[in-house]
């Protein structure tokens, strides 16, 4: 296993071949090299991935001593374990396909060799952030997806709106950040340690609701809502699709913004000590899920659905991590990363054939135009709904079951969740597919179906997300949950923690648990299909033209607006207020007073100096009977 620091090294090498060399490489090299680096990265992904499958061990490789002062000591070292291989695979193989399909959607962008340096070093710290084997080497990874996040959003620069999202992305994710980090501080603090098998082997000698421990992992979790996108730090992300949308796919739906749910698994043991932490987890998740889903039901711009869709996905991850289900979570991680990647590749075949097009309301008609792309996408929205037996129907089972152990209200509202999804998916799908074209699209556009490019890594994205599930089939199908036990070493400890429902569903009840989604989700398929391709009706080009709460949740519930009352605006106030009157009038004529002073006291006792001796005999006489004086009294 000595082997494993060539997976990060791979996309570096990458990375500095491009940015060395981005004038000198023409037509599709640059593509070539950093898809190439990736797929490296994925073979010995897939070989630490089989071995750790069959031998059912963790590994740590310690590469050097790192940092060595005092009483803190961190090894640049990486562990290789059932979570790390299968987020490896994760990030690999579905970056390797993103980066195939990038080449063929960039082709003659003047940034092409600029967009796939950026992409490599994304893949590199991501592949950091996952193979850490303590907290340093994870934040490192953390903020490098960071840095590149804010380089790709920002990507056509030449726009200013895509600056302001840039921008707003990387601050919104600084507030999680310094969150996490205060969190490590406190970490080494409790532990005197950074790496996580130390810290998880003490943790085991705690009890049930430690106040340090709580307020770590809420710390901890800050930083996850930052960078997954939680409420309230959840406004970056749909203004992220200012990126090119295999930046979507790639940071905003398959890496980066898991992140955080993977931080929260990897520290599973913390998590299960403090049953408040995983309490607020759960009720921030439930918040998102909802709130994101009623403004994705609501937007036009086929992206924005998109993002919409993942910070609801997200915030359902985060619902099973807060009921104690990490393997269900990294399960829905799978699947999610699967479709909604290929979600975001079709959006982007859609956006290629219609030359920049994004909105829905200008589509139409679209199924036997592109039906590559219609077919994918297809398969995509069914396998998001959770339609069996694809993909996300398995992972959001495994989900929906365990939330019903913790509670029956709390399955109705993660219900709701899931049946939201499959409104504003598949409400998406038939006006941009169903129908007659509209009337507002442009006539001088014919659509084509992409190159080969992007056409061949969607339909393998299709097949991910057709099979994904069958890594996770419940027993009442004849299955063994396969990634359940494939994940049970890494949360083995916490498991024994977390109060477990003492008897077992019978097998009736979870068949007609998984029955009632599916059937209602089928009655709101037909339903939309009735009122948007039978009845023809469309989004109305005009907001006056909306309901009440129609017209709020396409403007985001005025969240943008009301952050910008309550932070923007009085930051920006106080700003001014420091530059115009603590600084100019305060600070600044306190200085030049200070310095009117120093010229008139100069002036006025120049004149002492008058250059007569008598004087100065004078003014020494004087000054001893002074000085005789003042020792006298």
């Amino acid at each position: 296993m000595n082997y494993i620091w060539l997976i990060p090294l791979f996309p570096l090498i990458g990375f500095l071949l491009i940015a060395l060399n981005f004038k000198r490489f023409k037509g599709s090299y640059a593509g070539i090299i950093a898809s190439t680096t990736v797929f490296s990265s994925f073979v010995f992904s897939a070989i630490v991935f089989a071995n750790v499958l069959i031998t059912k061990q963790a590994y740590t490789i310690e590469l050097f001593q790192w940092i060595h002062f005092n009483t803190l000591s961190v090894s640049f070292s990486f562990l290789l374990d059932q979570l790390s291989a299968m987020m490896l695979m994760i990030v690999t193989g579905v970056g390797f396909l993103i980066h195939v399909y990038s080449i063929g959607y960039m082709k003659g962008d003047l940034g092409f060799n600029r967009f796939f340096s950026y992409l490599n070093l994304f893949v590199f710290f991501m592949l950091m952030l996952v193979m850490g084997s303590n907290y340093l080497i994870m934040f490192i990874g953390w903020e490098g997806v960071g840095l590149c996040s804010y380089l790709l959003i920002g990507f056509w620069f030449k726009n200013h709106n895509f600056n302001n999202a840039a921008k707003k992305a990387f601050i919104m994710n600084r507030i999680g950040d310094l969150g996490f980090l205060m969190g490590i501080f406190m970490l080494f603090g409790r532990f005197g340690t950074l790496n996580y098998a130390s810290i998880f082997e003490q943790s085991q000698l705690l009890s049930v609701g430690d106040t340090n421990i709580t307020i770590i992992t809420l710390l901890l979790f800050i930083g996850a809502m930052g960078k997954s996108a939680q409420i309230p730090l959840f406004t970056w992300l749909p203004d992220a699709m200012a990126g090119p949308t295999p930046v979507s796919a790639l940071i905003h739906a398959a890496t980066m913004v898991t992140a955080g749910v993977y931080m929260v698994a990897r520290s599973n043991i913390l998590y299960a000590l403090s049953p408040f932490t995983l309490l607020v987890i759960a009720i921030i998740g439930i918040a998102t899920a909802l709130l994101a889903g009623a403004i994705a039901v609501f937007q036009t711009d086929i992206k924005k659905v998109l993002a919409y869709s993942t910070v609801s996905q997200l915030g359902f991850m985060f619902l099973a991590l807060g009921v104690g289900t990490f393997s269900g979570a990294m399960f829905h991680l799978t699947t999610h990363a699967f479709f909604k990647a290929l979600l975001f590749l079709a959006a982007g075949s859609v956006i290629h054939a219609l030359h920049g097009e994004q909105d829905i309301r200008k589509m139409g008609g679209l199924r036997k135009k592109i039906p590559i792309t219609f077919l994918v996408f297809f398969i995509g929205t069914l396998a998001i709904s959770g339609i069996p037996p694809l993909s996300g129907f398995f992972s959001k089972d495994m989900i929906l079951m365990n939330v019903f152990h913790s509670g029956m209200l709390l399955w109705v509202v993660a219900l709701i969740i899931a049946l939201l999804t499959s409104v504003y998916m598949f409400r998406l799908l038939f006006i941009v597919f169903w129908g007659q074209p509209s009337v507002h699209a442009d006539s001088n556009i014919h659509p084509h179906e992409s190159p080969k490019s992007m056409t061949i890594p969607m339909m393998i994205l299709a097949v991910l997300s057709i099979l994904g599930g069958l890594f996770g089939i419940p027993e009442v199908f004849g299955g063994n949950e396969a990634i359940s036990n494939y994940l049970a070493p890494v949360f083995a400890k916490s498991t024994t923690l977390l109060i477990q429902n003492p008897h077992e569903v019978a097998a009736n009840i979870e068949l007609l648990l998984m029955i009632v989604p599916v059937v209602l989700i089928f009655a709101i398929i037909y339903a939309l299909y009735y009122y948007f391709v039978k009845g023809k009706n469309m989004p109305p080009d005009e907001l006056q033209k909306r309901g009440i709460f129609s017209k709020i949740a396409y403007n985001k519930f005025y969240l943008d607006e009301i952050y910008d009352f309550l932070f923007v605006k009085p930051g920006a106030w106080f700003s001014v207020f420091l530059q115009e009157v603590v600084e100019l009038k305060i600070i600044d004529k306190f200085i030049g007073k200070v310095g009117q002073g120093v010229v008139w006291t100069g002036k006025t006792i120049r004149y002492v100096q008058t250059g007569n001796v008598g004087f100065y005999l004078f003014a020494m006489v004087i000054s001893i009977i002074l000085i005789l004086l003042l020792n006298l009294f």
